[in-house]
């Protein structure tokens, strides 16, 4: 095509322009320039669409990766459509997760503190528990939790419409709701989060397991519960049930409670709860769940071949992990690449292999948190919108077990760091040479710091302490910005503090702690 000097196309090419842009409709001019990552047409999608059913941005999903994606899509003046299924509003963590067991370890550990003293001079004389009235407790700061946290964030949003039904794609532009409504989008995220995992064994269906989801809501204490799994979720609930008053024995087909950690942390945790009176039974793979009258038999594989019969005359609760909801989307039709446990891929940017489809939260190949669920979210938005490129980076990520004494973590351990050919050392400080523990005479745990030998930085940190958790944000920023251990162990920390513990971990690296006074360095 040629012009004049004047910019204007000569009269023969003038006609072949006309017909060109007669051939392409106005929507198809919009939804191009809407689908770049630095342009919008003025005015939302519903607007420029072709009907009320069509959006800017499609979120299936309602928990934490939902809604923080739907708080930056109505500062982006996006049209929004919110579609869940499955979990009420709020997701996993609000509903059945994060909320319910948080509050529920806390009640117990009253419990724990009512009946166990470090003090010789101080004896207590135990407690009553209403369980009914704990599980309500429990109930009704879900339902405030839900409604003030989630609700009643986008109650006033203008841009956004909320709608409960199973979304299925029938293309990279449309969803089919229920069977029935079809909607489309410039494009979606899908936040549509995991589940637990229950496992093809013989008869588990017939026995009326529980998962997190379902045991939470019993207000009749059962007398006693055996939990399969031996993860983090499934220790939690062990020690929260069992200070309760609920007696708990917990199989794992692994060798050891909390196997994704290294095993000085296992072994701390397991001499914790064997201490408590909880039955650890590690090597044991279930194979089989039949029905006796009211109890329930569990055929265990043993290390050795052979087999065990367990007779749980409670409930069996199932904690084997989760798995992705990606079920029942219709992913097959968009050609959407999933791992091999069926995560959806996506890149440090939240995208997936189809351009205009990005994906948040647990139903991802990225870690599991209610956190990163929401950073996810949020960054899945501006990068779709907002030409943002923005990454997100786990490299100093903190997480914690809450169990008692809790485990906390950022970066590497020693085994990661090992395989990543980093020189590392690694300095471990029980809690005995820390002084805030020693004058609690709680000295349950360690501090364990490992460092690039080269450049002195921490590279990563675990703690097993009481109130671990309440440490590893420090650790984690010192990872991020590149803090050296040297700088750790100059840096002035309050005189009996559990935080002086990083000091003294830092120091480790260099001295012997145990010959030091007290503040020294």
């Amino acid at each position: 095509m040629t012009s004049t000097k004047g910019g204007q196309f000569a009269p023969e090419t003038g006609g072949q322009l006309h017909r060109i842009l007669h051939l392409i409709s106005k929507q198809e001019i919009i939804d191009t320039i809407n689908a770049s990552k630095s342009y919008r047409v003025a005015g939302n999608g519903s607007e420029n669409g072709p009907g009320k059913n069509h959006f800017d941005l499609i979120i299936i999903g309602g928990g934490s990766a939902a809604f923080s994606a739907a708080i930056k899509a109505e500062e982006l003046a996006l049209s929004t459509l919110m579609v869940n299924a499955g979990l009420p509003f709020g997701g996993t963590c609000v509903n059945v997760g994060c909320v319910p067991s948080k509050t529920l370890i806390r009640a117990a550990e009253t419990v724990y503190h009512s009946t166990h003293s470090n003090f010789a001079g101080i004896k207590p004389k135990g407690v009553d528990i209403d369980f009914a009235q704990v599980i309500k407790d429990k109930k009704n700061l879900v339902a405030t939790l839900q409604q003030k946290k989630y609700l009643d964030v986008v109650g006033d949003f203008e841009n956004l419409q909320m709608i409960e039904g199973w979304a299925e794609f029938l293309d990279n532009k449309t969803i089919l709701v229920n069977g029935k409504d079809k909607y489309t989008a410039l494009k979606f995220i899908i936040a549509t989060g995991a589940t637990t995992n229950v496992p093809e064994i013989e008869g588990l269906q017939e026995v009326g397991y529980l998962t997190n989801a379902t045991l939470f809501d019993l207000e009749e204490k059962p007398e006693s519960i055996t939990i399969m799994g031996a993860g983090y979720i499934g220790l939690e609930i062990a020690m929260a049930y069992n200070r309760l008053g609920v007696k708990v024995r917990i199989i794992e087909f692994t060798d050891r409670v909390l196997r994704t950690q290294t095993p000085d942390i296992s072994e701390e945790l397991e001499k914790q709860m064997r201490s408590e009176g909880i039955e650890i039974l590690p090597n044991f793979r279930a194979i089989k769940f039949e029905k006796s009258g009211a109890d329930t038999i569990i055929y265990c594989k043993c290390a050795d071949g052979s087999i065990t019969k367990l007779v749980e005359q409670g409930r069996v609760v199932v904690v084997s992990g989760i798995i992705p909801n990606t079920k029942r989307l219709g992913l097959q039709n968009i050609g959407l690449n999933l791992t091999e446990k069926n995560h959806i891929v996506v890149n440090e940017k939240l995208e997936t292999n189809v351009s205009n489809i990005y994906a948040a939260g647990d139903v991802n190949n990225t870690p599991a948190f209610v956190y990163t669920a929401a950073q996810e979210g949020k960054v899945a938005v501006e990068n779709a919108f907002a030409g943002a490129e923005k990454k997100v980076d786990y490299t100093s990520l903190p997480w914690v077990v809450f169990t008692d004494p809790q485990v906390a973590g950022a970066g590497l351990d020693e085994v990661q760091a090992e395989s990543k050919g980093i020189p590392f050392e690694i300095s471990k400080l029980p809690l005995s040479e820390v002084p805030r523990s020693i004058a609690a005479r709680d000295t349950r745990g360690f501090i364990k710091l490992i460092r690039n030998k080269e450049s002195d930085k921490l590279i990563g940190a675990r703690v097993v302490a009481p109130e671990g958790g309440e440490l590893i944000q420090q650790l984690s920023m010192a990872i991020k910005y590149g803090i050296t251990v040297t700088d750790l162990a100059q840096s002035l920390y309050p005189y009996l503090t559990l935080g002086e513990g990083i000091k003294l971990a830092a120091i480790t690296f260099g001295k012997d702690v145990s010959k030091l006074s007290c503040c020294a360095s």
